[in-house]
């Protein structure tokens, strides 16, 4: 890469985000395709994504939830511990990678009702989107 030597199993993790991105980029251009997202791709860039987030906002107040294959604590704060957090955020898998690769907005994403948010720290459109 650009910024030095990178692993290989860590540049195959990026393609396999790039694909996911561009596969949801292509079917929301072409109108009536559909061309299916690999389960395991669609985990893997979900995860990877979401695990960005916490790096980016390390702490423990909020929690993001991207079922069935994501869950993180990010953001400082009063750290969580027992029980339902204070601090929520839900999500699907697709919205989730559209909001990370800045291809929907926090706001829009909020208003369609594509993402749940709950408690004074669960606002994470400061952070977003995750990749330039």
């Amino acid at each position: 890469t650009g910024a030095g030597a990178m692993p290989l199993d860590d540049y195959l993790l990026t393609r396999t985000v790039e694909l996911v991105v561009h596969t949801d980029d292509l079917n929301a251009a072409v109108p009536g395709l559909q061309v299916p997202y690999e389960r395991q791709a669609l985990a893997i860039a979900t995860r990877l994504l979401a695990d960005a987030l916490a790096v980016k906002a390390p702490g423990g107040s909020t929690e993001v939830r991207v079922p069935p294959y994501a869950v993180v604590q990010c953001v400082e704060g009063p750290r969580h511990t027992r029980g339902t957090p204070p601090n929520v955020v839900e999500t699907d898998p697709l919205t989730w990678i559209r909001l990370a690769t800045g291809r929907v907005t926090w706001a829009d994403a909020l208003a369609e009702a594509k993402v749940s948010a709950s408690g004074e720290r669960a606002d994470i459109g400061g952070l977003l989107p995750l990749t330039p």
